[in-house]
């Protein structure tokens, strides 16, 4: 896996001429310098259909006269660069325009205005798929490739004639959406066989990344039809700063080789003109490496095939930090404390409201809270293993059944424990609880919002009734249960014939029941707490949740002064016998409509570490400025402080014998 990919999109209409008329081998060259690029994924077919090399498998662009992807990958290959090539595979507007029977039709009409710019969705269960089977196999004859980028795939609801007479002729009715869930499944799972046979008969063991713009969490059967993975994550595209490192806590366990996709682009993809300031990709890239993973910045070729040197100048500033600091990263492993289940994985995560999500509400609070309190964590799904991790999270809505109780209860018996809220924990089939929380079901609270009053003080806020706006549990406290916290009703819920004040109605000190009860199994808290943070952001809900696994978790792997804004990982290193720390610090801001962009990064001085491993260390330093650092170590316990932290440092820790 190279750490320095550029993904260079090229969706060209035919309306354009003159294609890479400014195309020239020493001015990519420079520009491929320019930006410390170590592998450029090229482009053989785009969105709009049109192949950029004579093809008898399709068209090449009409206004294109050379074979300009054999000339990238032969100007890329003299310099040392890899060249992955790109097909559009879910869009061919040619190809579109001309067979509509072809198109991923929707259950509900669709389609829109006709004459609003945009591309159609094709299904891979018509003749379609045959077309695009001999277009990557022309691309794998013919060209050098170091392999292939297959975009805009993945397993589609469709109703085209061609799915639909399928069904029929199978005995399904295709009014039954859960009957036709096997044939789009099938359908996706035969044009990646058949893709990895095509690509095998020319090239056999070429990488191949099936791209849908997200890795699916418990879709392990989906991930492990690529090669690798690369998690197409822009922040500043709609993913947002949550979403990568989620997919990457989720990713780094399956142990695949992977990388994190952003863009140079201000906005998103398709952007000419657009450019992030050179701090966010510093902080971008940096936090792929401390995520374990490997670097892509997308970018857009011109029509015309000029390299744009500013964007290379913008790559450039944040992949000669990556150069230096890649020997460090390489063939990590992530150091955790806490698993976080995930919703997604779990199967919640559309009946919750995250069809529409990359992220999902339950899944990006906790990430976003564990993240800022400096807790050390995977995210894993069911077929993972839990005993590997003292704590174990079950987000709002993960609700049990019989082979997730004996899982659970098998992790329980051998000391793992427990944090639970919202629905989490309640059985999937019947009344209550599968599991010993402390607490019995009554049912879901009818205030909403209502309040929460902790029996410590918090960290930063001391005693308050304070107000948790989403969904909650009433429960009883049992036998087994402390109760940590309790619930406080509102005199009422806001009405149009009762109501109060300019939101919601104040407590009415009323005892509505435990709110946090705490037992030999973990500790539960009765709201979806993790769906709040992710709406509300309210620091009580963080600190509610810190609180709790510091119960569950007193002497964690990692300790630090580093604040809220700062993230914090442990990757290890076994076969070079080291522990490489990371810490970065950068503060994004919302600009224009929701766009969160990062420009100035302050540093921060005197950071102090805690760790408790369990190797004697020899040596602690700073990487890749090599500079020594005094330690102290006491048993496991091993204390240092970071001078400072611009944007991303690492510290490594090396045990063991000198080699």
């Amino acid at each position: 896996m190279r750490f320095r990919q550029v993904h260079l999109d090229f969706h060209t209409s035919e309306a354009i001429d003159s294609i890479g008329s400014q195309f020239e081998k020493g001015q990519f060259q420079q520009m491929l310098k320019l930006g410390h690029v170590d592998s450029i994924t090229v482009f053989s077919k785009c969105h709009h259909g049109w192949a950029y090399h004579p093809s008898e498998a399709n068209q090449i662009h009409p206004g294109l006269s050379f074979d300009l992807l054999g000339s990238m990958i032969e100007a890329a290959h003299e310099i040392g660069v890899n060249t992955p090539v790109y097909l559009s595979a879910g869009f061919d507007e040619r190809l579109a325009a001309s067979h509509p029977e072809w198109w991923v039709r929707p259950r509900h009409g669709g389609g829109g205005d006709l004459f609003t710019p945009g591309y159609h969705l094709l299904c891979l269960n018509t003749p379609y798929l045959d077309i695009l089977l001999s277009q990557i196999a022309e691309v794998v004859r013919n060209y050098d490739a170091d392999g292939i980028f297959l975009d805009i795939v993945g397993v589609r609801d469709c109703y085209c004639a061609s799915c639909v007479a399928e069904a029929r002729a199978e005995g399904i009715d295709p009014r039954d959406t859960e009957c036709m869930m096997p044939l789009w499944e099938r359908t996706y799972a035969n044009y990646t066989r058949r893709v990895r046979e095509t690509v095998d008969a020319h090239q056999p063991g070429l990488p191949v990344f099936h791209n849908g713009g997200h890795i699916r969490r418990g879709r392990r059967d989906l991930a492990g039809m690529n090669t690798h993975l690369e998690l197409e994550s822009l922040p500043t595209g709609g993913w947002g700063y949550d979403h990568f490192p989620l997919s990457a806590r989720y990713a780094q366990p399956l142990g695949m080789p992977f990388l994190g996709m952003t863009g140079k682009f201000h906005t998103t993809w398709g952007e000419f003109g657009g450019y992030k300031h050179p701090n966010a990709l510093r902080y971008e890239t940096a936090l792929s490496l401390a995520h374990g993973a490997a670097c892509s910045i997308g970018d857009q070729l011109h029509p015309l095939g000029r390299m744009d040197e500013a964007t290379y100048r913008l790559i450039g500033s944040a992949y000669a930090e990556v150069e230096a600091k890649e020997a460090w990263c390489r063939d990590a492993q992530n150091v955790a404390d806490v698993a976080l289940l995930s919703v997604e994985a779990a199967g919640a995560h559309a009946a919750n409201g995250g069809h529409d999500s990359f992220t999902g509400q339950a899944d990006a609070g906790a990430v976003r809270m564990l993240s800022e309190g400096n807790v050390l964590f995977d995210v894993v799904d069911l077929e993972s293993d839990f005993d590997a991790y003292p704590v174990l999270i079950l987000p709002d809505h993960i609700r049990i059944d019989e082979p997730l109780h004996a899982k659970l209860s098998a992790y329980l018996a051998q000391g793992g424990r427990l944090l639970a809220t919202g629905e989490s924990g309640l059985s999937a089939d019947r009344d209550g609880f599968a599991l010993d929380l402390g607490v019995r079901h009554i049912g879901a609270n009818p205030y909403r919002p209502d309040y929460y009053r902790p029996l410590h003080p918090l960290a930063s806020l001391g005693e308050a009734s304070f107000v948790f706006y989403s969904e909650g549990q009433r429960v009883g406290l049992t036998e087994s249960g402390t109760e940590l916290g309790r619930r406080e009703d509102p005199y009422f819920n806001r009405d149009a014939f009762t109501f109060c004040s300019h939101q919601h109605t104040p407590s009415s000190g009323h005892d509505g029941g435990p709110g946090m009860a705490e037992s030999k199994n973990g500790i539960y808290i009765a709201w979806n707490v993790f769906e709040d943070y992710a709406a509300k952001g309210s620091l009580v809900l963080k600190e509610t949740v810190l609180y709790a696994l510091g119960r569950l978790l007193p002497q964690p792997t990692l300790r630090t002064s580093l604040t809220a804004q700062g993230t914090v990982t442990l990757q290890k290193q076994a076969s070079k016998s080291r522990y490489v720390q990371h810490a970065l610090y950068a503060s994004p801001v919302k600009r224009g409509q929701g766009v969160e962009v990062i420009e100035d990064i302050l540093p921060v001085y005197h950071v102090s570490m805690e760790l408790r491993i369990p190797e004697q260390v020899r040596r602690v330093y700073l990487a890749p400025q090599m500079t020594p650092l005094e330690f102290q170590q006491d048993g496991e316990r091993l204390t240092y402080v970071i001078p400072e932290l611009e944007c991303h440092q690492m510290v490594v820790l090396e045990y063991g014998e000198p080699e």
